[in-house]
């Protein structure tokens, strides 16, 4: 009888141990990895957006500094 109750208290203590303590750490860890990976995708969505950014700004800079065309361009030659 007392080996029956205490394999009975033993199968309780298992069940809290999984229950009331592995399965919220394991949930907790997956949870906390999840976060994690949404804050690097956002941080590499806002590198790229960035990144997008100057190259515009590149581009539009480029842009401005390229000589306007005014008029007809009109060849020479050197003269020695």
């Amino acid at each position: 009888m007392i080996k029956m109750l205490f394999a009975i208290f033993l199968l309780w203590l298992f069940y809290k141990l999984v229950f009331d303590f592995i399965v919220p750490v394991y949930q907790s860890t997956k949870q906390v990895r999840r976060q994690m990976s949404d804050i690097q995708d956002r941080l590499r969505q806002q590198q790229q957006q960035q990144q997008q950014q100057t190259r515009q700004e590149e581009q539009q800079q480029a842009a401005r500094q390229r000589p306007v065309d005014k008029g007809d361009y009109i060849d020479f030659e050197e003269v020695k």
